[in-house]
């Protein structure tokens, strides 16, 4: 794509399936659903629901607790016998050692040459990210972590962003959000950054939403427009 904006100051990433690559979660997920893998997807979104759930009502659960609760609502609809216990398992141990994509490491390493300030925000806990990083090799590429956890607002919600761009001390067009998820990119948006959808298999945009500044294959393409 051609340059639609000015290049920003900060260029702020979303994490999972963003960077990290939910995959690997399909085995164990799926093992704790009868070996129904096909059900993650399901519980991802369930768990991103219900997140807005606990944001609209103001009553806050971390992403850790939302997730296993979610795991417990689509295995009850699908007929499934899970413990919170089975559940917690199944999610807990490879969320926090999920794979970068393959062109994460390499694309981060030359946005950072390029002068760019990296920032990470998420929906996932502060020590949960700080673990996904380490285990995942990503932590030097960043310059700050951003969780929700410290304000209780998920993200899509308009104020997260705002927050963020707060804390960076910068005005919000001066940043670039960057997501594989197409109401990540709305919400940011609809808060003036800057916005690029990285098109990861499966992953479409929100048809009714502004389109975003950039839509990329991968984090190499995104390099090249920003160059």
């Amino acid at each position: 794509m051609t340059q639609a904006a000015p290049k920003p100051k900060v260029i702020i990433f979303d994490v999972n399936e963003t960077l990290l690559d939910l995959e690997t979660m399909r085995s164990s997920i799926g093992a704790a659903l009868d070996g129904r893998s096909e059900l993650t997807t399901l519980w991802f979104s369930t768990m991103l629901h219900h997140s807005l759930v606990t944001t609209v009502t103001g009553d806050y659960h971390d992403f850790g607790k939302i997730g296993v609760a979610a795991l417990l609502m689509v295995a009850k609809n699908n007929g499934i016998a899970i413990t919170p216990e089975q559940a917690l398992t199944a999610i807990k141990t490879p969320l926090l050692s999920l794979p970068p994509h393959p062109d994460v490491k390499v694309g981060l390493s030359k946005l950072q040459s390029l002068g760019y300030k990296i920032v990470s925000l998420t929906n996932s806990s502060n020590q949960g990210v700080k673990t996904q990083f380490a285990n995942a090799g990503l932590t030097e590429y960043f310059e700050e972590r951003l969780s929700i956890e410290d304000i209780k607002i998920y993200k899509p919600d308009l104020r997260s962003y705002t927050w963020a761009i707060e804390k960076l001390g910068i005005k919000p067009h001066e940043a670039l959000m960057v997501a594989a998820h197409g109401w990540d990119v709305a919400g940011a948006k609809a808060a003036g950054l800057q916005t690029a959808f990285i098109a990861r298999p499966g992953k479409a945009l929100y048809p009714l939403a502004p389109k975003p500044d950039y839509v990329v294959k991968d984090l190499n393409e995104l390099v090249a427009i920003l160059k």
